[in-house]
């Protein structure tokens, strides 16, 4: 394995760390339209608190997806061909959420607005769900043969370990966007996020000890790199106990960045547990190493090279998107 070939392994990670911290408190406001907002205008001054960063944070998908395409295209087409069906929703999920909001705007009638509203609630909850079923499913070992095919069954797909991933994707990234709640709205609508935030951790420590244990069962991570795996999931309850202060002490910033963290450490425990392998099979002959799924090593070097000139413009547009949008919202400003 060369350099190279690690650093854009780190790079993916990276890339879904992204999109996980801040596409994982759209998500979590999306959500919170029906679950914590009791009218039209609680739903209104949620949606202008994310409505300027959204679409900027959705890139980090797209991104992450044509980097994998690029520098480990059998990677890309393996997973893409295996899972296409839950990748197809996935991508229902973004476009109902994505059209939700300029919809619900100009809807004409209540109603229209109203159905609107709920393709935004429906869309927040299915394309989270699914990619925590799709990333958990991944890590288990899989039907694939010498080159490279995938064909994952019914129950490769739906398992108790993808269906947890999925509910426990969704119940973090809900925690995450109530803490985002917090820091970018006054009023009721802030502490009753603070209420809801106190009784969810609870389920939050339950199901990261369900989670560990299927992890235990239905992957070789706790075997195959016992040190790393165990140290990443006390990080992952040590974090959620820092949220949890931070929830109780009323420090918003503290809780949101920790529950943040809590998303990213998801795909730090995934990509250490995959490493070196990129696509783990039934037939451990057949697995899927990042050294044979790379691309060339001239084509790593251009993405490097492109990459070091894009990647800091792109993070001083986010430092300066945040920046300019950085107060609270009033409920009539929405």
């Amino acid at each position: 394995m060369t350099f190279l070939q690690l650093l854009w392994f780190i790079i993916l990670a990276v890339l879904f760390i992204g999109f996980f911290f801040l596409e994982g408190f759209d998500f979590g406001v999306g959500l919170a339209t029906r679950l914590l907002a009791k009218n039209e205008s609680e739903r209104d001054q949620l949606i202008a608190t994310i409505g300027p960063h959204w679409d900027g944070n959705e890139v980090w998908l797209v991104t992450a997806g044509g980097a994998m395409f690029a520098s480990y295209a059998i990677w890309y087409a393996s997973l893409f061909s295996g899972f296409y069906i839950l990748f197809f929703l996935v991508l229902v999920g973004l476009i109902l959420r994505g059209v939700s909001f300029e919809f619900s705007a100009n809807a004409e009638t209540p109603r229209g607005r109203s159905i609107w509203r709920w393709a935004l609630f429906i869309g927040s909850l299915m394309a989270p769900f699914i990619l925590g079923m799709i990333f958990t499913a991944i890590i288990q070992p899989l039907p694939i043969d010498k080159a490279g095919n995938v064909f994952p069954t019914l129950y490769d797909q739906l398992n108790p370990l993808t269906i947890v991933g999925g509910v426990a994707v969704v119940l973090m990234m809900y925690i995450h966007g109530l803490n985002f709640i917090r820091l970018k709205t006054v009023g009721a609508l802030r502490e009753r996020a603070r209420q809801q935030n106190q009784k969810l951790i609870y389920l939050l420590y339950a199901g990261l000890v369900v989670f560990a244990a299927l992890v235990a069962w239905r992957t070789d991570f706790f075997s195959a790199r016992p040190i790393s795996t165990i140290l990443i999931v006390i990080l992952l309850v040590a974090t959620t106990a820092v949220s949890q202060y931070g929830i109780i002490k009323d420090r918003e910033l503290l809780s949101f960045i920790a529950s943040g963290v809590d998303l990213a450490l998801v795909i730090v425990l995934i990509f250490n547990g995959l490493f070196p392998r990129v696509m783990i099979a039934t037939d451990a002959s057949h697995s899927i190493l990042i050294q044979n799924a790379s691309a060339s090593p001239l084509t790593l070097t251009i993405m490097t090279g492109v990459t070091a000139v894009l990647l800091p413009i792109a993070l001083a547009y986010f430092i300066w998107s945040y920046t300019v949008f950085h107060k609270r919202v009033q409920p009539r400003e929405g």
